[in-house]
């Protein structure tokens, strides 16, 4: 059967899931946090007050921090490539609305937020040259992105699988930054959205766990493929004004290792958590490329954490043009 074919039908098959997801995994619009709640209240006296407040609990974050923040800012905010990619994905059918198309919009929606929250207390904070920040965003977005899927829904739901994970350990860490430094408020924002990414990842690798169900060789070989690859970032081509595309995001990196906020062994733990949340040990129903490929992911971990062993931690630092 023809890729086409084969997964549309078990797109179709999984789609039908897809209400009682949405309910298990997002959050009904009308209850849910939005930025404004996490936020001085532009509408309150005290308002002036409460941004002196914020201004001064940021005073202690650190370099490196500041520009991980920004960083992760950044990749939220440019949620239209990310949409537009998972549109474009083998049975999604935009024109006619079907159960995809409202999962990606939903979830679109509920990411949206991050970026809308994290870049208003930025704003506030004193701390960022916004202007440089907005044009690494519109950069950002105007580049695009690829991250190796193609239009296939198999590889592009490892991809997100992996990605939610990342980024809930990654604004974890950022809260629990936030909080040694005084910044209970920060602490907080990151905080919730790591709770949102959690939940997309569990929804992400509940459909993964669908499609091993009943495509268990294509699924492991998608799986393979994507870790043969490597899991990019989504900001892999972040970049600043008169600087080549790329270079930023390598800085940002460096930065995010230095913090611990993510680093080489958490990718190679993100990978190891995957291979037991779908059970890939005992997946049996497998042709002779499914179990080869079975094999490659159960011996990956450790050959990475061998590769981790002789990584040293980036310590040249980097002036960020968005570090006011």
């Amino acid at each position: 059967m023809s890729l086409s074919g084969s997964r549309l039908d078990v797109m179709r098959f999984v789609g039908e899931k897809i209400d009682t997801l949405m309910a298990e995994y997002l959050k009904p619009i009308e209850t849910n946090w939005q930025p404004s709640d996490l936020l001085p209240d532009t509408t309150q006296e005290n308002f002036l007050d409460e941004i002196k407040l914020l201004r001064e609990s940021v005073r202690e974050l650190s370099y490196d921090y500041v520009a991980v923040l920004i960083g992760d800012t950044i990749t939220e905010e440019a949620l239209p490539t990310y949409e537009s990619w998972l549109m474009d994905m083998i049975g999604v059918d935009q024109e006619n609305a079907n159960s995809w198309s409202r999962w990606i919009r939903s979830w679109t929606a509920e990411e949206n937020r991050h970026g809308d929250l994290l870049n208003k207390f930025l704003y506030l904070s004193g701390r960022v040259n916004m202007r440089a920040m907005e044009v690494s965003t519109q950069y950002l977005i105007a580049d695009g992105f690829d991250i190796g899927t193609g239009r296939d829904p198999y590889r592009n739901f490892v991809y997100t699988s992996f990605q939610e994970l990342a980024t809930n350990l990654s604004h974890r860490r950022t809260a629990t930054l936030a909080k040694q430094a005084g910044c209970p408020q920060l602490s907080k924002i990151c905080g919730v959205i790591a709770s949102d990414e959690m939940r997309h990842a569990k929804a992400y690798k509940a459909f993964v766990d669908q499609i091993f169900a009943v495509d268990p060789s294509e699924m492991m070989l998608a799986f393979e493929d994507m870790m043969r690859k490597k899991i990019v970032m989504p900001a892999h081509f972040l970049r600043e004004t008169g600087v080549k595309m790329g270079q930023t995001f390598s800085h940002f990196s460096d930065a995010a290792q230095r913090l611990g906020v993510y680093t080489t062994q958490d990718y190679i733990d993100i990978a190891d958590a995957l291979l037991t949340d779908w059970n890939i040990a005992s997946i049996n129903d497998l042709n002779d490329a499914g179990q080869r490929a079975r094999d490659y992911l159960m011996a990956l971990p450790n050959r990475l954490r061998r590769v981790a062993e002789r990584t040293k931690v980036p310590t040249l630092e980097y002036p960020f043009s968005w570090i006011a």
